[in-house]
């Protein structure tokens, strides 16, 4: 028998009152874009495609920009998990959201990379990466 009064939480719930997770799930999205644009620094960079005064200014920019849409976005997706499994036991109420922030804030950063890393068709400089501007050290498995 449920004695909780109506508007006051249920003392036996107190996972779903603590803030770990979500500070967590927006520290793993900012650091998740702040890797997507290590990683497309890099690339334009060593292409040399991109990488002139105008392509830096832009990276730049978008600095603060990648890692706030990777927080938001990872908040987003931990609350879509919430959501989604309402009436699941709970080792799936706990693990769904956790897979869909890591899923979700993973393919923001690949397609981020991706778009703004790997200019495709842009006159590259270097010499050292194909006409597709994605450098050799990228896996053949990961496509940009």
């Amino acid at each position: 028998m449920n004695t909780a009064k109506p508007g006051v939480a249920n003392p036996a719930d107190r996972s779903s009152a603590s803030c770990l997770p979500w500070a967590a799930s927006a520290l793993f999205g900012a650091a998740m874009g702040c890797a997507a644009w290590a990683l497309t620094v890099w690339a334009r960079a060593y292409c040399d495609a991109g990488y002139d005064a105008g392509g830096r200014l832009e990276l730049n920019v978008l600095l603060p920009v990648v890692p706030g849409a990777g927080a938001v976005v990872a908040l987003l997706a931990r609350a879509a998990g919430r959501r989604l499994a309402p009436a699941a036991p709970r080792a799936i109420r706990a693990a769904l959201p956790t897979v869909l922030v890591i899923v979700t804030t993973v393919c923001l950063a690949w397609w981020f990379f991706a778009a703004r890393g790997t200019l495709a068709d842009y006159p590259g400089d270097s010499g050292l990466c194909p006409a597709n501007n994605v450098p050799p050290g990228w896996p053949d498995w990961i496509p940009a």
